[in-house]
């Protein structure tokens, strides 16, 4: 039994980027959020959100596919 160190190394860059990333556009909503009075702010952080919502069923679709 052999371990395929290049594959691991894959999944774990890919993940540690991706999991990095979705709760950076997660806080961007939640200081999006934070602002009082500023719409814009208001829009992207429902965008960051719509985003991260968007991650996460791509994911389980991803996983239930199979």
């Amino acid at each position: 039994m052999s371990i395929d160190w290049h594959a691991l190394g894959s999944v774990l860059a890919v993940t540690l980027l991706s999991t990095v990333g979705l709760v950076g556009v997660f806080t961007l909503g939640v200081v999006g959020l934070s602002r009082p009075g500023a719409v814009a702010a208001r829009g992207g952080a429902y965008v960051c959100f719509a985003a991260c919502a968007a991650a996460v069923a791509w994911g389980i679709w991803l996983i239930v596919a199979k």
